[in-house]
């Protein structure tokens, strides 16, 4: 058995050696015909992952970085937005929105759960200038029917912005077919690369807004680096992380020659042989089967998460999360997402049924 540690999380997650030894080449100039080539490339495969023809902006920050630019480079102060949240994340963009003086309606939903497209009908008026919502909600192990929502939302004056941090090149994603204006994502998930990366792209729909906004903004401004982009040879506006790009670059062009569809179905393949591991240990999920993600399964432990998280980690070299928030010590979540096999998952239950038998 291989006994390399290796990462269960929900991010971040494991990186391939592909990966690394691609970030270990010797550094080069960012304001060179080599970068922008290479950048060039990759603002390319950045739109097949999206599905999209519109740019997709690269920004060194973690995915909440992404998360607070669409806030500050769509809107203007006393907008009013409606958030759904299912959990942290959903949580963290509404607060986001709060800061920069945006007002916000805050559809709750039950931990555990996602939205109905009912729900946000029911709420979404002509006062509201977006809709905003998290695919797959990583606090929880729950995800929210982003087509079906981009069904409703087309042709409405609202923008819809995505944050699929944690879902974009694991679970299907197709930004321009289900009419999304912002879609956010970031390096260390799915896309099996370090943390440090966000990407997000805007639909031209988005590009209005954006024109109007009055919220201050410099190092996250949208237009400069759409601006720097559209150069006949690629460039950011400021020191770009040369070689998180390089790296992730890397790892684009492996979910290319998998193909992205085929990627997507062996994350819902890994994801059923995980939770039919689990149903076979007589353990309960957390979040109803109807809202399961393809990425991030929770498991109830109550009273226990913290322990067995411990003892995943020193005793099997397995490091899985606990919850968060209200959620601490009653769950552990175990991330199936990004660079996983088959033998990864058999190793992880295996681990977890000797955990569990210890407490």
């Amino acid at each position: 058995m291989n006994i390399d540690k290796i990462l269960m999380t929900p991010g971040p997650t494991n990186v391939p050696k592909r990966i690394l030894n691609k970030m270990a080449e010797n550094m080069i100039h960012h304001r060179t015909d080599e970068f922008a080539n290479i950048f060039k490339e990759f603002n390319e495969r950045l739109k097949y992952i999206f599905q999209t023809d519109n740019t997709v902006l690269t920004f060194p920050s973690s995915g909440t970085g992404g998360l607070e630019a669409s806030i500050v480079n769509m809107f203007s102060k006393k907008d009013k937005v409606l958030v759904v949240s299912i959990g942290v994340f959903g949580d963290r963009f509404s607060d986001i929105a709060r800061i920069f003086g945006i007002e916000v309606d805050k559809l709750d939903v039950p931990w555990g759960k996602g939205v109905e497209v009912e729900d946000i009908e029911s709420r979404l008026t002509d006062e509201h200038k977006a809709l905003i919502i998290t695919h797959n909600e990583t606090s929880t192990g729950a995800n929210n029917d982003i087509r079906k929502i981009g069904k409703f939302m087309k042709n409405k004056k609202q923008l819809y912005i995505v944050d699929a941090v944690s879902s974009l090149g694991a679970i299907e994603v197709r930004m321009d077919e289900w009419n999304i204006d912002v879609l956010v994502s970031g390096s260390q998930k799915a896309l099996m690369s370090p943390p440090g990366l966000t990407f997000i792209a805007v639909s031209e729909k988005g590009w209005e807004f954006n024109k109007k906004s009055d919220i201050p903004k410099y190092y996250f401004d949208f237009k400069k680096a759409k601006d720097s982009i559209d150069k006949e040879l690629p460039q950011t506006p400021y020191t770009p992380a040369v070689s998180l790009i390089t790296g992730t670059n890397e790892a684009l062009k492996m979910i290319q020659e998998e193909g992205i569809d085929n990627v997507c179905k062996r994350h819902e393949r890994l994801a059923w042989m995980f939770r039919e591991g689990v149903k076979n240990m007589g353990l309960e999920f957390f979040v109803d089967e109807k809202y399961q993600s393809n990425t991030v399964t929770s498991i109830k432990m109550k009273n226990k998460a913290i322990d067995i998280k411990k003892i995943m980690e020193e005793e099997f070299n397995i490091v899985i999360a606990a919850g968060q928030g209200k959620l601490k010590n009653e769950i552990i979540r175990i991330g199936h997402l990004g660079c996983i096999d088959e033998e990864m998952i058999n190793r992880t239950l295996g681990a977890l049924k000797q955990a569990v038998k210890k407490i």
